[in-house]
């Protein structure tokens, strides 16, 4: 018997579901899968797998090995990567997702450069401002735009963007410059859809540490910030957003920061990738191209620091 195939198909048999699925997977007859399982289950003498008509279930002793049989062909995966990284190319596809203003403005102009250094891979990008589930999805890596990273991946910080409060010249001839932040719960607001929380805006004073909770009346709520963007400029009202969004619109002034002297939240740009004890080259040329890349931009563009 040849274990490590045995545990293969043991693991994938549970992965997919089925044995059928487990045979298209690896490419061989599903006689082959469940002659696996079963010669696995004869050498180490216990049942592992619970077949009915529907579905396969591990047994208590099936999952303990489960387990550790698939943290074993990860380690093997890992350690033949490792090994070819330093002779070859890195190869394969690298399936990303970034957020979609940011994946647009940002990351876009840096993909020519990256597939030319590294000609052997194919970049498959998806664009989304939604949480992912980046196992799930089968990602290699997410950038995300966020506070603190909540989430049990490994997180590579990039860069640092700060919240402007901003508005329109258009709007503010209408309704005059605020003194404090209470004063934006008598004016019209933009908000973002996918913020935690949404008509809620906080700001701390740079010099006094102050703290100011502002309940915003948005009369739009959108999840895109491009969309956010052009409403603001367009004299709808007031928008709490990145820099990286408005920072060019702060310097044509066509849009105006309002109250300077209180900051808004601070989000990190961060690279975000499965939990393994080694890095597959691919991942880790882009995460250290992407960290190269921010940090010649951080000494050039006002949006971006590495503090």
């Amino acid at each position: 018997m040849d274990r490590l195939k045995a545990i293969e198909c043991l693991v994938s048999a549970v992965e997919c579901g089925t044995l059928s699925k487990a045979a298209e997977k690896l490419q061989i007859s599903v006689a082959a899968v469940s002659r696996g399982v079963s010669e696995l289950e004869s050498h180490l003498g216990i049942r592992l797998l619970q077949r009915t008509s529907r579905r396969l279930v591990l047994t208590e002793g099936g999952n303990h090995f489960y387990q550790r049989g698939k943290q074993l062909l990860l380690d093997l995966e890992e350690a033949e990567a490792e090994a070819s990284q330093t002779t070859a190319q890195p190869t394969g596809t690298l399936k990303v997702n970034v957020p979609v203003t940011f994946g647009i403005q940002h990351l876009a102009p840096l993909w020519p450069d990256f597939l030319q250094r590294y000609p052997e891979l194919r970049l498959e990008l998806s664009l989304s401002d939604q949480k992912v589930d980046v196992l799930e999805a089968g990602y290699d890596l997410v950038v995300r735009i966020a506070a603190l990273p909540d989430s049990s991946l490994i997180a590579r910080r990039l860069a640092t963007t700060h919240s402007l409060l901003c508005a329109a010249p258009s709007y503010l001839a209408l309704v005059g410059l605020p003194n404090h932040p209470d004063e934006l719960s008598q004016m019209q607001a933009i908000g973002y859809s996918y913020a935690r929380q949404r008509d809620e805006w906080n700001f701390q004073h740079i010099h006094s540490g102050q703290t100011a909770r502002v309940t915003v009346p948005t009369h739009m709520q959108v999840n895109n910030g491009d969309t956010i963007r052009l409403a603001a400029l367009s004299g709808m009202g007031v928008i709490l957003q990145p820099s990286f969004l408005v920072g060019d619109d702060l310097k044509a002034g066509r849009l105006v920061q309002l109250l300077p002297e209180w900051q808004g939240p601070t989000y990190g740009v961060y690279a975000l990738y499965p939990s393994r004890k080694h890095l597959s080259a691919k991942v880790r040329v882009l995460v250290d191209y992407l960290q190269q890349a921010f940090g010649a931009a951080a000494e050039q563009d006002p949006w971006c620091s590495l503090a």
